[in-house]
């Protein structure tokens, strides 16, 4: 089965190695506008989506290598192999794992975020991850789209946190084609050892964002992504070419442990709160910061 034909669905189409920016005005309009959204029929078209999605090859590969990337630490040796607490041992680990997705898009809008919202679906059945541990936040999304995804049983975060979310347990981040700045974001926030080896990122491989970016300007910019590139480990996830726009240029980012504490004490020190003074273009929507108004002096 073939994408939508594009008499009713309109292909967001970028050039080699761009990011798909985490901006509303992103998207191209729908041919039936937001508001009047059908949500249980758009489920339902979600749905279809994901079967149409399950049933391709790649999607094994996809799912492999998730399990791979994400699968629990062997248990001691004193647990017997193949048995019954090796299984609840696993199943307790798996139970942990939540799910953080930012930047998608407008799914009812884009034929590839939806795309990509249906194999966020598939990758939440096959990680064992419950629907309402999934949060989702895109300043695109519409009152329709939340209510949406809301139905689907996912949880719409309220806030911009921009990228800047803690890791404090086992966390899966799906940020397809997302600009720089959110990957560098979440990068700072967990820069050290114990946070980054909670992480787990699907997006776009920092090696290719490297390769892409001046390196003056990826190590001023982005420093994070910059020193993240030789600590992470990166497995390129296949695309076939009818879906080049959807997921082209995308890998599951890893942090092994053992890698990251082999690392000197000066890795993680010094690690400023990003700024982005120098960035014109900065793909990403920021938080607003209240406007508070003049306190009054009483004074006539």
């Amino acid at each position: 089965m073939s994408l939508d034909s594009v008499e009713e669905w309109q292909v967001v189409r970028r050039g080699k190695g761009a990011s798909r920016k985490f901006r509303s005005h992103q998207q191209i309009a729908s041919v039936c506008p937001q508001e009047q959204l059908d949500v249980e029929k758009f489920v339902r078209r979600i749905r279809d989506t994901v079967s149409e999605l399950r049933a391709e090859e790649f999607w094994q590969q996809w799912k492999n290598q998730l399990l791979v990337s994400t699968s629990p630490s062997r248990p001691s040796d004193s647990i017997k192999a193949g048995g019954q607490q090796d299984k609840d041992t696993e199943a307790t680990v798996r139970q942990q794992l939540e799910c953080v997705c930012y930047g998608l898009g407008s799914f009812s809008s884009c034929v590839s975020a939806r795309y990509q919202l249906s194999m966020l679906l598939l990758l939440l059945d096959a990680a064992d991850i419950p629907l309402r541990d999934c949060s989702l936040y895109d300043p695109a999304f519409s009152v329709a789209e939340k209510d949406i995804l809301r139905e689907l049983g996912l949880t719409v975060l309220t806030e911009n946190e921009e990228g800047k979310r803690l890791a404090t347990k086992p966390t899966l981040f799906y940020l397809m084609h997302c600009g720089k700045a959110l990957y560098n974001n979440l990068l700072w926030q967990n820069w050290n050892p114990h946070c980054l080896s909670l992480v787990t990122i699907i997006g776009n491989c920092f090696s290719g964002i490297r390769e892409r970016t001046i390196e003056r300007e990826l190590k001023r910019d982005y420093s994070y992504i910059s020193k993240a590139v030789d600590l992470c480990e990166e497995r390129l996830l296949p695309c076939p070419s009818r879906l080049v726009d959807v997921f082209s240029d995308t890998a599951i980012i890893t942090f092994p442990s053992d890698r990251l504490n082999k690392l000197p004490s000066s890795t993680w020190t010094d690690s400023p709160e990003p700024q982005y003074q120098h960035c014109s273009d900065l793909e990403i929507i920021l938080k607003q910061t209240p406007v508070l108004d003049s306190p009054e002096t009483g004074l006539s």
